[in-house]
């Protein structure tokens, strides 16, 4: 039996212990399935040392589709059958549904506050008149609070409870909230039973209608320890005990439930994150869970390349993973190829759908899901092109989490933008809650019950198993496939968490990226700049700034710095020579205001491949810190430059440049080949000093001042061809 299922049966065999009655009360709940909410239910009454009996545990569900209709029924007919031998005793009963409930309060608590009121049956209480509104005007009227009855929670005496379930046959598929109410509105009845309402919900309080009457609230209880979160109904100044999420509020019990019962604080964090977790650290490289890795490519995305090979890189046995690579994208064919040449032998299985076969991105997602199942995967591990997974760990790191459905939380650097929603509107789309904020900047760490994930996720493939496609897919009318595929998650009641636990990676924005353009990557430094930066930025670059290190001086006051890759160097040129129009070398220029240039050169202006805007912002990001370092006293912030250009030097067209001073404050000049490979010759001569920076290395920066002392040559080039960046800086 694979590790991952053989835990999730251990857990699941540990939280159902067996139901203990005390001497005042005894806790009833029914569920035919374990659900995630069940499990939730569950851990709330373990909190506070409750032990509900479960009634229907196994059983097929009998009363109707709840969620859409009218019914429950076979709750109450479950019930009755229960306490047929309690029915003469003076016990205290205790019924709530069970997969949208958790209790916030000790039971002693929740006795008291009962008698409190003289009622023998006390339902919670809430605004709405279901499932016959047209009995609203029987009701009594109430002072304050909710008026209207609800079902999925009440307490009592026995001897009364037996009498209201007695009252009437009830058939499995009625509704049992319409049972309750009949019996409630025969004020005969009422009053020989003594049944209240809570209206006020200082014991029951039901979500559906209310949620912005309903805060999350904290208390400091003892001095160095966490604060306790618990929940304030803030119109009747209630702290209810237990809580119901029913009808549409079960996104709002979703969101409790991340802080409440003693979840979650500023001090331990998440004190449930690892409740039921797994250890692969124990299990042998081959009994770990089976994986399938599917990645989607939908859309032209920057840094593809990068994404793949962090996907390769995932510490995991690979020999345990099998990929699936959907590609809908021509202008990405390259890159996977690439990766499937290179690396498709050290996975357990290979397959991808390439742009040729047509596969609309929804029914890739099917196929991917099919294709887990018939990999008898143990876990289906969903990424987009632009879920960048910068922590090798996480792939392990999410299955010993041990949930059925969980992503690593991804934002766009320094944004707020991330894979997923805190909350929904009414009609399912994007709301921000009010911890989304806390979350998405880490202020708060934790594994968090959100209604929408996207673009990185896993999945446990026992959840495949149960639904089939029909069932669980990434199809419905007018949604993209992610939000199709969590509005089914939603309806089937499967928690989606999100963990920000540690950090895991990022997500790209491809927003602006424009294939049209040739190096489309190079033109993403404002988009995404840590990605630019892993690419195009040198590795030795942060040396650059430490303070026991000493600055290179080829010559007086003329700095030699790393600072631009080797990638940086090929894309501009290839920018360049892609563009093609390289000026005469001339002093006549139609692209200077005047026209003419003093010492021409044979060249191509930033300007001329829309590259402008980005060296600016290059210049002040990565060279002003290094011109302020050497050249102290001269702050100029942001740097100006009109003359931004690569000039190309070869033997047959300009081959050197004749003395000269600079129009600037200083000078940068980056080399961009290689001498003695690309070409032979070349360097640049410092007359007044008379010292030459010959052995130019690519992708580092010379920095000497412009007018007035640096008067210099470009030396001659005897071969090949030479290529370099040139930047008037502060004219």
């Amino acid at each position: 039996m694979p590790i991952l299922h053989l835990v999730l049966i251990l857990f699941a065999t540990f939280i159902h212990v067996s139901p203990k009655e005390s001497n005042d009360i005894l806790v009833y709940t029914v569920a035919t399935d374990q659900t995630n909410g069940f499990d939730r239910y569950l851990h709330s009454a373990n909190e506070f040392n409750i032990q509900p009996q479960i009634l229907g545990l196994g059983y097929e569900w009998r009363g109707g589709q709840v969620k859409t209709h009218p019914g429950g029924g076979f709750k109450f007919n479950l019930l009755k059958k229960a306490l047929e031998e309690h029915k003469a005793s003076n016990k205290l009963i205790l019924f709530t549904d069970s997969y949208d409930v958790i209790f916030l309060g000790k039971m002693d608590e929740l006795i008291r506050r009962f008698k409190q009121t003289g009622a023998k049956i006390l339902f919670g209480a809430e605004p709405f008149c279901w499932p016959d509104p047209k009995l609203a005007d029987q009701y009594p009227e109430a002072t304050e609070g909710k008026r209207f009855l609800n079902s999925g929670m009440f307490i009592g005496y026995a001897p009364e409870i037996y009498k209201l379930l007695t009252r009437d046959e009830i058939q499995d598929t009625d509704d049992d909230q319409l049972y309750c109410t009949k019996a409630y509105l025969d004020q005969q009845f009422r009053d020989e039973a003594q049944i209240k309402l809570d209206h006020k919900s200082e014991i029951f309080q039901n979500l559906n209608g209310v949620s912005a009457e309903i805060e999350i609230a904290t208390r400091q209880e003892k001095e160095g320890e966490g604060e306790l979160y618990y929940v304030r109904n803030t119109l009747t100044r209630t702290e209810p005990l237990v809580v119901h999420g029913n009808g549409a509020a079960k996104y709002t019990l979703n969101y409790l439930s991340n802080y409440v019962p003693n979840v979650w604080n500023s001090v331990d964090g998440c004190k449930q994150c690892k409740k039921g977790a797994i250890n692969l650290g124990t299990v042998a490289t081959k009994d770990f869970p089976s994986v399938l890795i599917s990645v989607f490519i939908e859309q032209s995305t920057p840094f593809l390349e990068e994404m793949l090979q962090k996907v390769y890189f995932l510490d995991y046995p690979k020999e345990r993973v099998h990929i699936f690579i959907h590609n809908s994208v021509k202008y990405h064919i390259g890159i996977v190829k690439d990766f499937v040449e290179k690396y498709s032998n050290d996975y357990a299985s290979f397959k991808q759908i390439t742009p040729e076969d047509g596969t609309p991105e929804w029914t890739a997602r099917d196929l991917s899901l099919d294709h887990c199942l018939a990999k008898k995967c143990d876990v289906y591990f969903s990424l987009d092109a632009i879920a960048h997974i910068d922590n090798p760990y996480t792939l392990k790191l999410l299955i010993e989490q041990n949930r059925t459905v969980v992503a690593p939380m991804l934002t766009r650097p320094g944004k707020a933008w991330s894979n997923f929603w805190g909350a929904l509107t009414k009609d399912g789309f994007y709301s921000r809650s009010n911890d989304y904020m806390d979350i998405v900047h880490n202020e708060k760490r934790g594994l968090w019950n959100v209604p929408f994930i996207s673009n990185a996720y896993i999945i446990n493939a026992t959840l495949l198993r149960k639904h089939d496609r029909t069932v669980l897919n990434y199809t419905k009318p007018n949604l993209d496939a992610d939000m199709a595929f969590c509005s089914i998650l939603r309806d089937l009641d499967v928690f989606m968490y999100v963990s920000n636990r540690l950090e895991f990676g990022h997500l790209i924005n491809s927003d602006t990226f424009d294939i049209t353009r040739t190096e489309p990557d190079m033109y993403q430094i404002f988009e995404n700049e840590r990605d630019w930066e892993d690419r195009y930025i040198n590795e030795e670059y942060p040396e650059n700034f430490n303070p026991e290190k000493k600055d290179a001086q080829p010559c007086p006051d003329v700095y030699w710095f790393p600072i631009v890759s080797k990638r940086f160097n090929e894309a501009l040129i290839h920018m360049m020579e892609s563009y093609g129009k390289w000026s005469s070398g001339k002093n006549e220029d139609d692209r200077l205001n005047g026209g003419y240039e003093a010492v021409p050169t044979r060249d191509i202006h930033m300007n001329q491949v829309g590259w402008e805007r980005h060296w600016l912002h290059f210049l002040q990001k990565y060279v002003r810190p290094l011109q302020e370092k050497v050249f102290t006293g001269y702050y100029h912030d942001p740097p100006k430059s009109l003359m931004n250009f690569v000039v190309r030097y070869r033997p047959d067209e300009q081959p050197e440049l004749r003395p000269h001073h600079d129009s600037s404050t200083y000078t940068i000049n980056i080399a961009l080949n290689q001498r003695g490979l690309d070409y032979e010759g070349g360097g640049c001569r410092f007359i007044r000093y008379n010292c030459s920076v010959v052995d130019t290395k690519p992708g580092w920066l010379l920095m000497h001042p412009g007018r007035l002392t640096h008067f210099h040559e470009g030396l001659r080039v005897t071969k090949g061809t030479r290529y370099i960046m040139i930047a008037f800086v502060d004219p």
